[in-house]
């Protein structure tokens, strides 16, 4: 063990000489590289975060924009997806009606039922038709909101 201990005697010398050689009050030539790396590393971070904040602190002056320049194809589409989605509504509520053992047999009775009457009531005779024709003509100025023109 005693030969040991002139070696680590010797490595701790050499280590504090060594250690004393250095000039640690003025940077060297890899210090001064290190530290102009560490911006550049940044650097591309903001450059990427700058257009992106840009561009969403304009965001509402372009949606403004865009709603008022597409104002009428929006509602537009607005109106057909919202028919789309209520055709659609109603072929499923007309699917789970007609799962229903007997109903749809009933509806159909009822649909003839009404389709015999109508015809029985306004078309059968030509006053009946005419009493008809004035009716539609009323709901049809009523909706309208114009005088028709009789010919």
């Amino acid at each position: 063990m005693e030969s040991n201990a002139p070696q680590a005697e010797a490595q701790a010398n050499q280590t504090q000489k060594r250690q004393s050689d250095l000039n640690t009050e003025s940077p060297g030539a890899l210090a001064q590289a290190n530290t102009a790396e560490a911006p550049s590393t940044d650097q591309p971070w903001r450059e990427w975060l700058e257009p992106v904040l840009d561009f969403l602190s304009k965001l509402p002056n372009y949606l403004e924009r865009f709603f008022y320049d597409y104002k009428q194809p929006l509602v537009t589409l607005g109106l057909i997806l919202a028919a789309i989605v209520t055709l659609r509504i109603t072929f499923a509520v007309l699917d789970a009606i007609n799962g229903i053992p007997l109903l749809a047999p009933l509806f159909e009775l009822v649909g003839l039922g009404y389709g015999g009457w109508f015809t029985y009531r306004y078309l059968l005779r030509a006053s009946n038709r005419k009493e008809l024709g004035e009716e539609f003509n009323n709901l049809k100025e009523q909706v309208v909101g114009e005088q028709s023109q009789q010919s």
